[in-house]
C-alpha cells in the first residue's frame, strides 16, 4: 500500500487556492491541484495499517489504500478502473465531499492524514482527460422500465447503475436542468456545472432519459408514473428548510440560504431571473444563521456579490481546536474548522440564539436581536440550551440568510398523494421509511416504489447519495430481476 516508509519520508501536502483577492472576483473552481510527482509521494504515504481505517470513514467503501498503491507505482489507468468500482462519480466527491476518510486514515492519530480526496480528484481528473471514461452499454435489455424521482447524486447513482443492468430508465427532475443540489445548490466555485453535463452524456449513451420540467405529483400524477414503470425509486431531495419563527420573520431582506443560492446560481449559469426575483448581497450587512455547510457557501457567494459585511452565528458552543484524539478517533470529530469561504472574509460568532429581526420604516430588515446562550447538562445528562441573563444585544443587518438545515422532504404533492392513495409511511423525523438490509431493502411500504438518498434519510452528504443510490439500485434490480450482479 504505497511506499512502506512513505509516510515516514514524506510531509503531508494538500491542493492550495488561489489567493483570495483573485478569486472573490469569478464562480470558477480555484483549487490548485498538485503536480503529478507530489501526488505520487503523497500515495506513497498510505501505510500498510493491517486495518485500513479510511474504509470504515469513506460510505461508498472506496478501495483507497488500493488506489493509493496504483498512483504511487504509476498505475492510472488501474487506478481509476478500482475508485469506479465503489464511486459512480468521484469527481463530485473529490470537490465537495468533507473526506470522513481522511479523518479515519491511521495517520490521522498523528494529524497527518494521507490526502485522500486530493489523489481522489487527480485520478478522476486525469481519467477524462486522457479518455479513458467510456459509456457501459449494457450487453442486453431487460425490457423493465424505471422511473427516477429526482436527479441529485442519489438519482443520478440509482440511474446509472440500473440503466447499466438493462433496465429501461428515465430520471425526472421538476428543475430546467439535471443535477438537483449540484446543479444550482452548490456554487460554481466549488463545483463546475460541467462535470454534471459531462455525466450526462455518458449517461444518455447508456441509456438513460432524462426529462426537466417534469414536476411528478404536481405536473404528473404519481399514479401515472407507476401505472407506466415497473418500479419507482423516489431520490428527490430534503428540500424542507428549517424555519426560524420569531418576530419580524415576514420582513423583507429575510430570506431561506437556498433562495439565495439557487438564484445566483442560475444567473452565473446563464439562466434568466428576474431583478425582483433575485437576492442580492452587494453592498449589505449579511448575516447567516447556520454555521454548516450552506451557511458557508452564502458566505462565499455574499463576498462574490460584494457584500459590506458577512458575520455568521451559531447557536452551538464553538468547537475545540483539536480533538482528543483517544476519544474520538477514527470517528468524525467535533472540531474547529474553516472553509475556504469564511477565510475569505466572515466575522463567526458562537452560542447565539436569535430572539427577533428589527425592521426599518419601509418593512426591510435592518438589524437582528440576540441572546446569548450556554449549553448544560440537566439532571438526565441531557444536553439544554439557556440564555444568560443581561446579554441581549443587536446585530445590523439589511440581509439574512437562514442556513439552519433541512428537516425532511418536502410532502405536498407526490409524497402527500402516495400517503393518501397507498399509504407510503414516513418515519418519526418526517422522511419516506424505507430500511437499508433484507428482502426489502429500500423498498417503501407500497410495493415497486423504493427510496434512496436524503429522501430517506434526511439531510446527508453528497457522498452518502451515491452510496444509497448504488444500493437502491441493486434492490431495484434484485426485485425485477429475483436477483442482481451490481454491486452494493
Amino acid at each position: 500500500m504505497g511506499k512502506p516508509t512513505g509516510f515516514m519520508e514524506f510531509d503531508r501536502r494538500d491542493r492550495g487556492y488561489e489567493p483570495v483577492a483573485d478569486r472573490i472576483v469569478h464562480y470558477k473552481e480555484f483549487v490548485v491541484p498538485l503536480a503529478e510527482g507530489d501526488l505520487r509521494q503523497q500515495a506513497a504515504r498510505c501505510m500498510d495499517c493491517g486495518i485500513p481505517f479510511c474504509h470504515q470513514g469513506c460510505p461508498v467503501n472506496n478501495i483507497i489504500p488500493d488506489w493509493n498503491d496504483l498512483i504511487y507505482r504509476g498505475e492510472w489507468r488501474q487506478a481509476i478502473e478500482v475508485l469506479h468500482s465503489t464511486n459512480n462519480f468521484p469527481e463530485f466527491t473529490g470537490r465537495i465531499c468533507p473526506a470522513p476518510c481522511e479523518t479515519s486514515c491511521t495517520l490521522n492519530i498523528a494529524d497527518t492524514p494521507v490526502t485522500i480526496k486530493t489523489i481522489e480528484c487527480a485520478i478522476i481528473d486525469k481519467a477524462w482527460a486522457e479518455g479513458w471514461i467510456k459509456p457501459q452499454v449494457p450487453q442486453r435489455r431487460t425490457g423493465k422500465r424505471v422511473a427516477v424521482v429526482g436527479s441529485g447524486p442519489a438519482g443520478l447513482a440509482c440511474a446509472q447503475q440500473l440503466a447499466r443492468a438493462g433496465h429501461q430508465v428515465a430520471i425526472y427532475e421538476k428543475a430546467d436542468r439535471i443535477g438537483g443540489l449540484l446543479r444550482y445548490g452548490i456554487p460554481d466555485f466549488k463545483l463546475d456545472k460541467r462535470l454534471i453535463d459531462r455525466r450526462m452524456a455518458q449517461m444518455r449513451t447508456e441509456g438513460v432519459e432524462f426529462h426537466t420540467n417534469t414536476h411528478i405529483g404536481v405536473q404528473v400524477p404519481i399514479a401515472d408514473l407507476r401505472a407506466d414503470h415497473d418500479a419507482v425509486v423516489l431520490a428527490g431531495g430534503s428540500e424542507q428548510p428549517r424555519d426560524l419563527p420569531v418576530p419580524g420573520r415576514e420582513l423583507a431582506g429575510v430570506h431561506f440560504a437556498m433562495e439565495f443560492l439557487t438564484r445566483n446560481s442560475r444567473r452565473v449559469q446563464g439562466v434568466h431571473v428576474p431583478e425582483s426575483d433575485f437576492v442580492s448581497a452587494q453592498g449589505r450587512d449579511v448575516l447567516v444563521i447556520g454555521g454548516g455547510d450552506t451557511g458557508s457557501d452564502c458566505i462565499g457567494t455574499s463576498n462574490r456579490h460584494g457584500a459590506r459585511s458577512v458575520t455568521q452565528i451559531e447557536i452551538l458552543d464553538k468547537p475545540p481546536e483539536k480533538e482528543n484524539k483517544a476519544l474520538t478517533w477514527p470517528d468524525w470529530p467535533n472540531r474547529m474548522r474553516t472553509s475556504s469561504s469564511q477565510e475569505e472574509g466572515c466575522e463567526r460568532m458562537w452560542n447565539i440564539a436569535t430572539k427577533a429581526f428589527i425592521g426599518d420604516e419601509n418593512g426591510r430588515v435592518k438589524a437582528v436581536r440576540y441572546v446569548r446562550v450556554r449549553w448544560d447538562r440537566d439532571a438526565d445528562g441531557r444536553w439544554q440550551m439557556n440564555e444568560i441573563p443581561g446579554s441581549e444585544g443587536e446585530l445590523k443587518a439589511d440581509l439574512v440568510l437562514l442556513a439552519m438545515g433541512f428537516v425532511h422532504p418536502v410532502r405536498e404533492g407526490m409524497i402527500a398523494d402516495l400517503q393518501e392513495s397507498a399509504g407510503l409511511e414516513l418515519d418519526p423525523r418526517g422522511n419516506v421509511r424505507a430500511a437499508t438490509d433484507g428482502d426489502d431493502a429500500y423498498q417503501t411500504s407500497v410495493s415497486g416504489v423504493f427510496a434512496a438518498g436524503d429522501t430517506r434519510r434526511g439531510q446527508s452528504l453528497v457522498v452518502w447519495a451515491i452510496r444509497e443510490g448504488r444500493q437502491c439500485a441493486r434492490a431495484v434490480d434484485e426485485w425485477l430481476m429475483g436477483s442482481s450482479d451490481l454491486p452494493r
